[in-house]
């Protein structure tokens, strides 16, 4: 069997291979594209432009700030902000430091955060205002001594700063009383900093650069230990990827609505971003649809990483379908199951096909993507990026031949050495192949075509037991969202005395005449009987992480709680 059959589909002028050694280090990366790309635009956040050489002067600044407090290379620093325009200089000034980045979600409790900072081990941390309160709760409890605070509106010009900081302070009243007082704020922090020396370190590109937490939906959160190669392979692959694009068109503009702190976005958007020199427009809070659209409006969109969720959700919305898509280019899924019914309406409206993606934390992200080149193949995966060899296992622990089912296994720079401090969790997650080589297992089930193109079918813990027959919920949700008349849909699995377990669905519907024996019967239509509905459930709306992923877990948790 070809084990790289998907090379037959590589567009013309992307490498089988990439260079992994092609920086010394992040840090070497970052410098060449903020001085390659020094005069143009980096960034646009709330209206105001920053350019790389702007990003470069205030992360030289900052990471002399931090070498000023005393941190050392290997170092723990965690980033907890939303996409606000601190966050790349943030980043890109402690990795030029050497220290290790820990991205936490703005949106975790105090309890979520102690965790991760507890686990991670981190010394310093740089936070938004709006969540300062959760940290003083736990600080005590933390190794954190170097606390750097900043408000939404720090780094805007007078008079838009203050108004920023008082709309969002006392007007919508989203900072909550804190009491940090040894705390400094970040603009003292890049004026101290820019009087103070920095001694560039001397950072191995096999050294720890990120402690990328998973994101916890069905589990405890793990920190993937990426490590500087992980991340340049990662970059250099997209690079590659992108170039048939990239080649043909000037000013390349991204839109900056996914959480920087998640890896596809840190990926995708930031650090891909610097080396060829996109320019990011800042998204704050994504839900927020009509300031989204104004920044659409203001700034013509080449790129657009998003994930069903969001696709869907602007597909509904009427200022965004009056919008001008004549400068998109690309449209970039990943993060959860791409639905054929928003791919094929998403086309319809912006003219542009949708590449879905496939990659995880623990492999920084990216593993396959669909070709840039128009031949996407809406419903699969794509084929694996440069460099990477990916396989499916059975469950009797063979390998598996084309078409066959089981749970995909990745092999590649971008995958990570392990879970941070946890052995024993790392080697439940890598298998050997008949070479030695270590493969991730992924926990997805899926498949590889003849052609080399690899399928989804689900997750591995989100797999439905039917009186003995295996159904995925993600097939469930994709034929039901093809109904008119619903919006969002979760399928998750309920204990059954007599199957074992029965498919039950949430519903969020556009109609509300909309019945469940009307979704029953389109599903009967459109499925086999034991993978129909045996209970509909409709909601407002469903629980989604702060990247916008459905939490099935917790729809089935709510479910057990309500009936047990």
């Amino acid at each position: 069997m070809d084990l790289k059959p998907w090379l037959n589909h590589y567009p013309k002028g992307i490498p089988a291979e990439i260079d992994i050694n092609s920086y010394a280090n992040l840090i070497d990366a970052i410098e060449k594209g903020l001085e390659a790309h020094a005069s143009a635009e980096a960034f646009v956040y709330m209206d105001k432009v920053f350019t790389f050489s702007e990003i470069e002067k205030l992360s030289l600044n900052f990471a002399a700030y931090l070498q000023h407090l005393g941190l050392k290379p290997g170092d723990r620093i965690a980033l907890q902000m939303p996409n606000c325009i601190q966050y790349p200089i943030a980043l890109f000034g402690a990795l030029r430091a050497g220290l290790v980045i820990v991205n936490t979600n703005p949106l975790y409790t105090p309890r979520e955060m102690k965790h991760q900072f507890t686990d991670s081990g981190a010394s310093a941390i740089v936070i938004v205002a709006n969540f300062a309160s959760h940290l003083e709760a736990v600080i005590a409890d933390t190794a954190i001594e170097h606390v750097i605070i900043t408000e939404l509106g720090d780094m805007l010009n007078f008079p838009k700063k203050q108004l920023v900081n008082f709309v969002v302070k006392r007007v919508k009243k989203m900072v909550p009383a804190y009491r940090l007082p040894e705390a400094v704020n970040f603009v003292t922090a890049l004026q101290i900093g820019n009087s103070c020396p920095y001694t560039r370190p001397e950072v191995k590109n096999t050294d720890l650069a990120f402690i990328q937490y998973t994101g916890g939906t069905t589990g405890v959160s793990k920190g993937a230990a990426l490590d500087h190669i992980n991340l340049i392979a990662n970059i250099e692959a997209v690079a590659a990827w992108f170039q048939p694009m990239v080649g043909k068109t000037k000013d390349l503009c991204t839109l900056g609505a996914l959480p920087f702190y998640h890896i596809f976005a840190l990926t995708v958007n930031v650090l891909t971003g610097v080396k060829l020199g996109f320019k990011n427009v800042l998204v704050v809070n994504p839900r927020d649809q009509k300031a989204l659209c104004k920044d659409l409006k203001k700034n013509p969109i080449t790129i657009f990483p998003g994930l069903n969720t969001l696709f869907n959700a602007l597909l509904h919305n009427e200022d965004f379908r009056k919008l001008d898509f004549s400068n998109l280019k690309i449209t970039i899924a990943g993060g959860m199951a791409l639905q054929k019914s928003v791919a094929d309406e998403w086309e319809k409206l912006t003219g542009c096909r949708i590449t879905e993606g496939y990659g995880l934390s623990e492999t920084s992200p990216v593993l396959s993507v669909n070709p840039v080149d128009g031949t996407q193949q809406i419903g699969t995966i794509g084929i694996p990026v440069p460099s990477t060899i990916m396989r499916v296992l059975k469950e009797d622990g063979t390998w598996a031949e084309a078409d066959e089912v089981g749970e995909i296994c990745a092999f590649g720079p971008q995958v990570m050495k392990g879970y941070y401090k946890r052995p024993q969790e790392t080697e439940k997650v890598f298998v050997k192949d008949e070479l030695g080589r270590d493969f991730f297992k992924t926990g997805d089930i899926g498949l590889m075509r003849e052609d080399g193109y690899f399928k989804i079918v689900d997750r591995k813990k989100d797999m439905i037991l039917v009186s003995g027959f295996n159904v995925y919920p993600n097939e469930v949700e994709d034929v039901l969202a093809q109904h008119p008349d619903i919006v969002e849909v979760a399928c998750v699995g309920v204990k059954d005395a007599r199957s074992t377990e029965a498919v039950k669905v949430f519903i969020v519907r556009k109609n509300e005449s909309l019945t469940a024996d009307e979704v029953k019967r389109f599903a009967r239509e459109n499925l086999t009987a034991y993978k129909c509905p045996k209970q509909v459930e409709f909601r407002d709306e469903l629980p989604k992480t702060n990247v916008g992923k459905i939490l099935r877990r917790k729809l089935k948790e709510e479910d057990e709680s309500v009936h047990s």
